[in-house]
């Protein structure tokens, strides 16, 4: 994990340089020399499910360094119960915002309070979302709600506060087993890069169109739509026994 965040750091560090040179000295960009920072950092991140372990580290370190209300979630792992091969067998799915690059939330907004940033990652403006959730019905991983603190949608944010200091979001320093990997899709040197490159990974409803940010290793194909299993396992612990959807 520490050699993890200092290439992170360097990372960060090295598409801040270029996009304050792109906005203060892009005429020393040497011509016709393509960089792969050009355009800044666009955030990403890998979910390896063949790590997931379904602590939940990650759903409680969201929820304590964004001061989540109680009952909600802007990162969960499902625990699922399916039969495969008729065979029952348990399955974990971690799920957050998939910022994606088509987002869907975004067209629909009324009043533009979602957007998504040069960086990729998508945002809600809480002093201008009216709390209509028609962002809520149009997302089609589940991954908002309404904050009853705020009366606005809330939902995953990457922990801008924390990548913009240099480190990672919080679900993905507390991941005990090295899950979540996070980091710039624009450079090829980045550790995300460099696993989407080199493994295969699937992205959860690839039928809709929307572009997922977030990629996962491992993924049953059963598992990228619709959930046809039991959820045994909510993100507050609490055992449960319907069908869910994603």
């Amino acid at each position: 994990m520490g050699n993890e965040r200092r290439n992170f750091m360097k990372v960060l560090g090295a598409g801040l340089a270029v996009t304050a040179l792109s906005a203060g000295t892009a005429g020393a960009t040497s011509a016709g020399k393509k960089s792969a920072q050009k355009d800044g950092p666009r955030w990403g991140m890998v979910v390896d499910l063949r790590l997931c372990i379904g602590c939940q580290a990650c759903t409680v370190a969201c929820s304590t360094e964004n001061q989540i209300p109680l009952g909600h979630f802007r990162t969960i792992v499902s625990s699922y119960e399916v039969t495969s091969g008729g065979r029952p067998r348990r399955y974990t799915l971690p799920r957050l915002c998939n910022h994606c690059a088509k987002p869907a939330c975004v067209t629909v907004c009324p009043t533009q309070a979602t957007r998504q940033r040069s960086d990729g990652a998508v945002v809600v403006d809480n002093t201008v979302c009216i709390g209509c959730g028609y962002c809520i019905q149009a997302c089609p991983y589940d991954a908002r709600f309404i904050n009853p603190l705020t009366k606005t949608a809330d939902k995953c944010t990457f922990c801008l506060h924390r990548i913009e200091a240099g480190l990672l979001p919080a679900c993905v320093e507390t991941c005990v087993s090295g899950a979540r990997t996070f980091g710039d899709l624009n450079d090829p040197r980045s550790a995300v890069s460099r696993l989407l490159a080199t493994v295969p990974t699937q992205v959860l409803k690839k039928d809709m169109g929307t572009a997922p940010r977030v990629f996962y290793i491992g993924l049953d194909e059963d598992f990228s739509g619709r959930v046809e299993g039991r959820q045994v396992l909510n993100p507050a612990g609490q055992a449960e026994h319907q069908e869910d959807s994603i």
